[in-house]
Formats: structure tokens, sequence, C-alpha cells
């Protein structure tokens, strides 16, 4: 059996940036928008404030817009997991480093693996999109939409220290978090029996 479960998409993405973005910011674009239409400075001077945003936000705030509009997907995925019935599960994003590294890093933690075990195996992924042959491609896609790539496409160890600080800071704790997702204690139990028997 296979599933197709989408964490994030890009409607969630700018529903997230628009949460961080100052409304002054929102504001002036609504009153630029009109002009967007004919002018490609226009529409470039209305992206601005949400790309320096997105860009300035790195993957920390992709991280933090992942936990919190994704959560549906992350549930769904959890209780795929939790169901020893379904075993064995593989579970993978385009790179395995964004969606797949925050699962892994939630179910690791939720077991209690260290933190520092929990960030060295997410920096593993590094050096995915070269080891794909895809770096050029995905450097081409984000400067199209012009994201930092240098930005986006690494998986530093601070990224995943950083994100875990801030579950716990958020949420109160891992279980806070799945709490928060609607992934009870009765279905955390489950979940640790299945990947613990």
């Amino acid at each position: 059996e296979r599933h197709f479960v989408s964490i994030m998409n890009e409607v969630k993405y700018v529903r997230g940036t628009l949460s961080k973005v100052r409304k002054r910011d929102i504001a002036g674009a609504i009153i630029k928008s009109p002009s967007a239409i004919v002018s490609k400075t226009a529409r470039d001077k209305i992206k601005k404030p949400f790309l320096d945003e997105i860009n300035g936000g790195g993957l920390p705030m992709l991280n933090e817009l992942l936990l919190r509009f994704g959560a549906p997907g992350i549930k769904h995925v959890l209780d795929i997991i939790s169901d020893s019935n379904r075993h064995p599960v593989a579970f993978y994003c385009t790179a395995g480093k964004d969606r797949t590294g925050m699962i892994a890093a939630i179910i690791l933690a939720f077991l209690g693996v260290p933190d520092e075990a929990i960030v060295e195996d997410y920096s593993l992924s590094a050096n995915v999109y070269a080891e794909m042959n895809d770096h050029k491609a995905m450097v081409g896609a984000l400067s199209q939409r012009n994201l930092d790539a240098k930005t986006f496409l690494g998986a530093p160890p601070e990224v995943m220290r950083d994100t875990l600080k801030n579950i716990r800071k958020t949420y109160g704790s891992v279980e806070g978090y799945l709490d928060f997702i609607g992934f009870g204690e009765e279905s955390r139990e489950r979940l640790r029996y299945a990947l613990t028997q």
C-alpha cells in the first residue's frame, strides 16, 4: 500500500509567511497590487518583503511552518507508522531532509533518542542534492523564485538543534506538540509499540 501525504504546499507556505510579515508590508503590497498587473518592477517590489522574510527565516522558519501548517499531514504519517499491520514503512520527500527530517526528528525525540544523535542524523542530508546529481536543478528552481539556494539546500546541524529547542519552547515537549496535532496518548503508545516491539 502506498500513500501520498501532502505535508506542505504553496498555499500553506504563503499562509505561514503572511503570518510572519509585518502588517504594514502586507498593506503596502495590497495597495501596490493593481500596478503589478502591468509592471514587473511593481511585482518585484510587492514580493520583496515576503522574499526577505523567507530568505531571512531560512530553514528554521521553514521547520516552524512545517510544524504548524503541516500538522494534519504529520499526524497522518504518524497514524500510518503507528499501525504495525502496515509495516515495514518507508517515508520520504524530495531530498529526505526537510519534511522527512522533521517527521524522523519527532519520532526519534518521542522515543527518547538524545538531541545530538537526531542532529547528527539530520545533518547527514547536507549534501543530498549533490549526491542525487540534482544540485544545479535545485539551485535553478530556488533562484527562479528568488530564494537563496545556500540557505535552503543544506542541512546544518544548528537548524535541527534549534528546531528541537523551538518545539520544547513552543509546545512544552515533543509530547506537547503531538497533543497539538491531535496525536494523543493512546496513539503515542501505539507508535511506541509499533517501533520498539
